[in-house]
């Protein structure tokens, strides 16, 4: 999804718990986004957290249910914004798959704020076949679905950071349906200043679609 020429949507999905009640859990929530997700509503002044969200830059919470017309044009404004410029200069897979490693560069000369550093570690595509709930008897088609977050460094105002990073893989990973996505953000549910994404893993050998799971 990318509407905008010239302009690209950093897109990240985290699942939530509070739908794991209906009887099926979803295998990619977790209470950890879950948390972000009060954070946001806390900071952000809402009513009420809900699906589906969408969370633009730290600062405004989109329907990714309503008008596109609205969607859109709120796209549009965020792209106005001068970011932080983020760029890695690689990353790469374990020999035994066990791992990524890294290295990621971070512009903050120009910035006005500091922000703490994070990675992110998705799927690029899966497939869930939902087993009860108010989705019961669906396949779900989820992208960029978060299966590990982690902090890496902290930007202090008007410098330059370069950060190596290790994100330990699940077992069972395909590494060629991942895509890695680093972010600056203004504590742990603030405004994000500047994103960048990657889906070039050296030493990743095939992409394999992915199979349904439970």
């Amino acid at each position: 999804f990318q509407p905008m020429p010239g302009d690209e949507i950093v897109v990240l999905s985290e699942h939530v718990t509070y739908w794991d009640h209906d009887g099926w859990k979803d295998p990619f929530s977790s209470d950890r986004f879950t948390a972000r997700q009060q954070g946001y509503e806390t900071i952000l002044g809402l009513g009420e957290a809900y699906t589906p969200q969408v969370i633009l830059n730290g600062t405004e919470v989109v329907n990714a249910g309503g008008p596109e017309s609205a969607i859109r044009q709120s796209f549009e404004k965020a792209a106005q914004e001068t970011t932080v410029p983020l760029q890695f200069s690689s990353v790469a897979l374990e020999p035994d798959d066990s791992a990524l490693t890294g290295k990621l560069a971070v512009d903050g000369s120009q910035a006005k704020h500091g922000g703490e550093v994070w990675v992110a570690v998705a799927l690029n595509r899966i497939e869930t076949d939902v087993l009860a709930g108010e989705n019961g008897g669906k396949k779900l088609t989820n992208v960029a679905v978060v299966k590990d977050l982690a902090k890496v460094g902290k930007l202090e105002k008007g410098k330059r950071l370069n950060v190596p990073f290790t994100i330990q893989l699940w077992p069972g990973a395909d590494p060629g349906n991942l895509r890695v996505v680093a972010f600056v953000q203004q504590g742990a549910a603030g405004h994000v200043l500047g994103a960048a994404m990657t889906e070039q893993i050296a030493g990743t050998k095939t992409r394999i679609t992915p199979a349904s799971g439970n």
